[in-house]
């Protein structure tokens, strides 16, 4: 509350499939762990939300050989989904989370439709805000095709995490290497997806030179960092437009921008594109404290121009985030 006689600051609050947010700013999966190993870096009781490393219904060790790979604007990573499963989350890992304060967004992923709905329905159950369906894992029913890469399958796989957990409001993260990734959001939509986030990593490939073959030993890896920034922002204002043609059907769904946002000017891009709020990843292994500094910046940048609150930073015409 602002002192007696001083006027309040901006109001930062966004409304995303009825879950409110403190601020537009959340940590990304997989970049955040479960919130406490960054315990004494930050203050993580100032973040809008967290969202928690992939969660897969069964325990999984992650990839062999190297994980992380640096770029000159940017990191390549082959993680593999390591996580002990969604029952050991639920146990060992939501408490505490929970207690940080911000939204808890429990990241989804699988290698089978049932796979997924099985994990959704555990996580129906707990005290998760909402969950963010990861689709770019491979279907290994589909000859390793990720979910999200067809528009009937990253349907499918929705609309079964949907009846799985008809108690969350459901997120989907979008890959930027779909083909059309339009057909896919849409999609996503039309199955029961209530906000859409994007994007995921983009395929990429790295080769040790001195041994004479690729760094990762599954070949390709995801890229993430500034390099990709220019590329997502693009995805994010083109998406925000199809999903709004003037006489569709289409439900207007909020968009979570992601992909290379390491400081304040980035996350505004977003926002000023129309993303309701923006997720964080790597920028906070280079500085630990990136997030809450973007969430001071965004502040300060609103009091600047004269804002009072996060639905009127959008330069696009008739967005209302708290409509949502």
């Amino acid at each position: 509350m602002a002192a007696c006689g001083q006027p309040a600051g901006p109001d930062l609050s966004v409304t995303i499939a009825g879950v409110l947010f403190r601020n537009p700013v959340i940590a990304a999966s997989g970049t955040f762990g479960y919130g406490r190993e960054y315990a004494g870096l930050l203050d993580s009781s100032r973040l809008g939300g967290i969202c928690t490393k992939g969660l897969t219904l069964h325990p999984r060790a992650g990839n062999a050989g190297t994980r992380i790979h640096e770029t000159p604007a940017g990191l390549m990573n082959s993680i593999g989904l390591e996580n002990p499963g969604i029952p050991a989350f639920i146990e060992k890992e939501l408490p505490a989370l929970r207690a940080l304060g911000p939204v808890v967004i429990a990241n989804l992923s699988g290698s089978t439709v049932e796979e997924y709905a099985e994990g959704a329905a555990l996580l129906n159950g707990t005290a998760i805000d909402m969950i963010e369906l990861n689709i770019s894992c491979p279907n290994v029913k589909a000859g390793g095709m990720a979910f999200g890469l067809e528009a009937d399958a990253a349907a499918l796989v929705t609309g079964r995490v949907r009846g799985a957990a008809p108690d969350k409001p459901l997120m989907v993260k979008l890959s930027p290497n779909a083909p059309d990734i339009t057909a896919v959001a849409r999609a996503c939509v039309k199955a029961g997806a209530d906000a859409l986030s994007l994007v995921n990593t983009f395929k990429a490939l790295a080769i040790d030179t001195r041994l004479r073959r690729p760094v990762f030993d599954n070949q390709s890896a995801g890229l993430s960092g500034p390099a990709v920034r220019p590329i997502a922002l693009r995805m994010v204002w083109e998406l925000w437009e199809a999903l709004r043609v003037p006489g569709a059907s289409m439900r207007a769904v909020p968009i979570v921008g992601m992909g290379g946002i390491a400081g304040t000017e980035d996350a505004l891009e977003f926002l000023l594109a129309a993303a309701a709020a923006v997720q964080v990843g790597s920028a906070s292994f280079a500085n630990p404290r990136a997030m809450t500094e973007i969430i001071d910046g965004i502040a300060a940048y609103m009091t600047e121009h004269g804002l009072t609150h996060t639905g009127e930073l959008s330069i696009r015409e008739s967005q209302v985030i708290q409509q949502f």
